[in-house]
């Protein structure tokens, strides 16, 4: 059992293409993290006119979130994913869930993945 600490734009593309996030990171025994400020950034799309394709999106994670249990940690950082780097850095046996590639390019840890748009998968 490991945790999973999930970045903002894996929640908003698991919301959007309909994949049950919760469901199979817990099915894989895993526990889930989520940063103060990873809520934060969905909350501000949600309301952004400039992510105006996002906000629909943004609105239902939040959703999601009010109704499901979850770690919340803090990154003590106003740049998220440097914040997550330093975490990867710190525990190596932390799984990132992200989409970002400068972050799954820079930590060694393992990466959830979305594979065949509706599963998830460690790598």
């Amino acid at each position: 059992m490991g945790n999973v600490l999930l970045d903002t734009n894996f929640i908003l593309s698991c919301v959007t293409q309909k994949i049950e996030f919760f469901e199979q990171i817990e099915s894989m025994g895993h526990k889930i993290i989520i940063p103060e400020e990873v809520i934060g950034e969905i909350k501000f799309i949600s309301v952004s006119k400039k992510a105006m394709r996002f906000r629909n999106a943004a609105k239902l994670s939040l959703m999601i979130l009010e109704n499901e249990e979850f770690i919340k940690i803090r990154l003590r950082t106003k740049d998220v994913d440097k914040g997550i780097k330093k975490l990867a850095e710190q525990d190596d046996k932390l799984i990132i869930a992200t989409l970002d590639r400068a972050i799954k390019k820079s930590n060694k840890n393992k990466n959830l993945v979305i594979r065949n748009k509706k599963k998830l998968e460690i790598i």
